[in-house]
């Protein structure tokens, strides 16, 4: 799990490491980079005239709205493929609703079950749960961009994969709103790959199932 130097709270750095990292080896890469039952195919970055447009607080009829001082930028711009940009978009959503957890301090919020499945959703409880039981929540800007997306020959599974750079998003004390900053340093970086799944009663709706992260990810940078 990604550990950031919390001066203030080491426990902190110990347990949550301010989310959406995981668990895994020594080469900072969790769970394997292969989309399963897919042949390899070249990645194929985002790319669009158009950016990204942020998603109401309801795209799927669920609430995806987050406080005021919790800021997920997603600086990237959709593929043209239909299918991937529509995974693209719950991608997003996917991690708003693991921070909309957080705020609401539960690993039930109805935002996690919609855009999470099977491992991705284990992923989310997960995570929420480390910040639920240390006493914290989240505050300031986490950006994600690079984006890339590639699709299994099926067309019900799209690996999204992206940079996220944590160097403004701290950890912040529920019961005294106390701020718990970091020195920026390679920690910051992340590359994710999620394996969003096509729900096959919805014409829309993704979710995610797999989660990979490779921390310290120098290539971020």
């Amino acid at each position: 799990m990604k550990r950031r130097t919390l001066p203030t709270a080491a426990a902190f750095a110990t347990a949550a490491a301010l989310l959406l990292t995981a668990c895994g080896g020594g080469d900072g890469t969790t769970g394997s980079d292969e989309i399963a039952g897919v042949g390899r195919q070249s990645e194929q970055p985002s790319k669009s005239a158009e950016p990204a447009q942020p998603q109401g607080d309801k795209p799927d009829g669920v609430d995806v709205s987050l406080p005021a001082d919790m800021n997920l930028v997603f600086d990237w711009d959709k593929p043209e493929d239909k299918n991937e940009a529509a995974a693209m978009d719950d991608a997003a959503n996917f991690f708003r609703a693991i921070y909309r957890g957080v705020d609401k301090r539960t690993a039930k919020e109805a935002a996690i079950t919609t855009y999470s499945t099977g491992e991705g959703l284990h992923y989310a409880e997960t995570q929420v749960n480390a910040w639920i039981d240390g006493g914290w929540t989240a505050t300031g800007t986490l950006r994600h961009y690079n984006a890339t997306t590639r699709s299994a020959g099926s067309g019900t599974s799209v690996e999204v994969a992206f940079c996220a750079d944590a160097g403004k998003f701290f950890g912040k004390e529920v019961k005294n709103g106390k701020v718990l900053t970091t020195k920026p340093s390679l920690e910051d970086f992340d590359y994710y790959k999620i394996i969003m799944v096509k729900l096959p009663t919805s014409d829309t709706l993704w979710q995610a199932s797999k989660v990979f992260v490779e921390t310290k990810a120098a290539k971020c940078q």
